[in-house]
């Protein structure tokens, strides 16, 4: 007989899961993977969670928006087949390009990601509750990658404060530069992400430590919040909280940009005002958001579609493979603290991000640069659609190929074809068959008879291509992503959508009642700091 004595008292809709599958959440709950090397940290959806969860009402950390619909079943070969012909064959071709996203727009979509699927859910709560339907921490777009758990539960990340000096906070500490000879930077520089003696970022969120576009994207929210302190503290009547007003300025702000400045971006036009408006009719909750598989495993990552092979970072560096970018980074384990050797015997490793390898803001989001300006170059992200450019169909340290992992992850997790949740939306316009059919990565789709019943990921970037010119996401596309960040916003009490009736951004900003990107960048007002 089996024991049940030690299994957690889970529950759906009031009647006992199999026995076989609680032991089997309890074991994974045990044996929670951390892997900072690849950015992944916390829980994860399976197909066994997400099917004992179907039609729950608030499902957990992870769910399903179309959970009637019939999975797809792809074997690997289909999908290894497909996977190789979605290979960005001129990734130098400037006409594969989007002229309307710049490319720092696809770092702020992963450090988005990492706000939303940070899980700091304790090991004991993951023990009590394996399937996350109450112990766990929500998704939400409120920045606990940035804060961590605030001066007192996070202290490592916040500056101690006069006159004393035995409380921390209101801001944050933001870490030094050093100067090597190449490149002929000189001066002292704070843009580095504040780190530990071995060189580990001591931020809420270790994953955004991956890749340098990425720390430099963290690193410019950490100083926005600290200059938001100095215009606070500055005023005539400062807040008796300065850190409570300055974090809820900044998420508001940074709730509204997501929405307004990268949604609207990658999404038909006006249909985050449209959902804003009438509502949401597929991401639907009771109470607590969360994370649908359709989104994280399909639509959301139509970021690895925007990655450049090479960017322009700086006047230093106005050349550089998309690979390099993942060596000045203490997960990579080339930024080593006080184990680097000292005076440094290479490029890497290094104790800190070295100064000539501080970011140029103008070259990464539109801030206005006149065109012609000597040795400047803007990087755009490239078009939404099928194809990946060929360092992420080989990641570095044997992690494969990034497309087929993706099609492999959504047959794994049950995910439905394309045409099958296009029909569930009445999308009036789906793809046929011929325009998934079309070019030589649709030949080979149809082939593998992938044209009819096509994988979700697929699906939304091939229509990106066709409905949105590569610019933006069709219909599918935009519509899960746009009601999936809606929800998000309203899913949660402290939001402005919760707590303000029709309130606009304050800050300084290009236009009024708004706020972008480039708005933060310039309030920051450290946008090229090696000149």
């Amino acid at each position: 007989m089996p024991d049940t004595m030690t299994l957690p008292p889970v529950t759906k809709a009031g009647t006992s899961l199999p026995v076989e599958l609680l032991k089997a959440t309890t074991a994974r709950a045990n044996a929670v993977k951390v892997t900072p090397g690849h950015g992944v940290a916390g829980r994860h959806p399976t197909r066994e969670l997400l099917d004992a969860l179907s039609g729950h009402k608030d499902p957990g950390m992870f769910g399903r928006m179309f959970p009637k619909l019939a999975p797809l079943q792809v074997s690997d070969a289909k999908l290894k087949a497909l996977a190789e012909a979605m290979l960005d064959a001129t990734p130098a071709d400037a006409t594969k390009d989007n002229p309307n996203v710049p490319a720092g727009f696809t770092y702020l979509g992963q450090f988005v990601d990492h706000d939303i699927t940070l899980d700091l859910t304790s090991l004991g709560d993951k023990q009590k509750d394996p399937l996350g339907v109450e112990n766990f921490r929500t998704p939400s777009l409120d920045l606990d990658c940035l804060y961590g758990l605030g001066p007192d539960g996070s202290p490592q990340l916040y500056a101690r404060n006069g006159p004393d000096f035995k409380t921390r906070g209101p801001k944050f500490v933001i870490g030094k530069n050093m100067t090597v000879g190449f490149g002929g930077v000189t001066g002292d520089f704070s843009n580095d992400l504040p780190r530990s003696p071995e060189g580990m970022a001591l931020i809420g969120d270790h994953r955004n430590d991956e890749n340098l576009l990425v720390a430099q994207t963290h690193l410019a929210f950490l100083k926005f919040h600290n200059k938001v302190c100095d215009i606070l503290s500055g005023g005539s009547r400062p807040p008796a909280d300065l850190f409570t007003e300055a974090r809820r300025i900044v998420t508001w702000h940074y709730q509204w940009l997501v929405l307004h400045d990268f949604v609207e971006r990658l999404t038909e036009p006006g249909i985050v005002a449209k959902i804003l408006h009438d509502g949401r009719k597929f991401y639907r909750f009771k109470r607590t958001p969360y994370m649908p598989v359709e989104f994280s495993v399909a639509a959301y990552r139509l970021g690895h579609s925007m990655v450049r092979q090479t960017y322009s970072h700086n006047h230093v560096f106005p050349d550089i493979g998309f690979d390099l970018l993942f060596g000045f980074t203490g997960l990579s384990g080339q930024i080593t603290g006080n184990l680097a050797p000292n005076p440094p015997t290479g490029p890497l490793p290094v104790s800190v991000l070295p100064s000539n390898w501080i970011i140029d803001w103008r070259r990464f989001h539109d801030l206005a640069t006149p065109s012609g300006t000597a040795g400047f170059t803007f990087n755009h992200a490239r078009r939404l659609d099928p194809f990946l450019v060929k360092e992420l169909h080989d990641l570095p340290g044997g992690g494969g190929n990034l497309a087929f992992r993706n099609l492999k992850r959504g047959v794994m997790l049950g995910l439905p074809s394309g045409q099958d949740v296009a029909a569930a939306m009445k999308v009036k316009k789906p793809l046929t068959t011929a325009e998934i059919a079309s070019g030589p990565d649709g030949g080979v789709a149809k082939q593998q008879g992938l044209d009819k019943q096509t994988p979700l990921w697929y699906y939304i970037l091939k229509e990106a291509q066709i409905r949105g010119n590569g610019e933006r996401l069709g219909p599918v596309g935009s519509t899960i992503v746009s009601e999936v960040f809606v929800g998000l916003v309203h899913g949660d009490p402290q939001s402005y959508i919760w707590q303000m009736k029709d309130w606009k951004p304050t800050l300084p900003s290009a236009k009024i009642n708004d706020f972008t990107m480039a708005d933060l960048l310039r309030l920051v007002d450290d946008v090229n700091p090696i000149g």
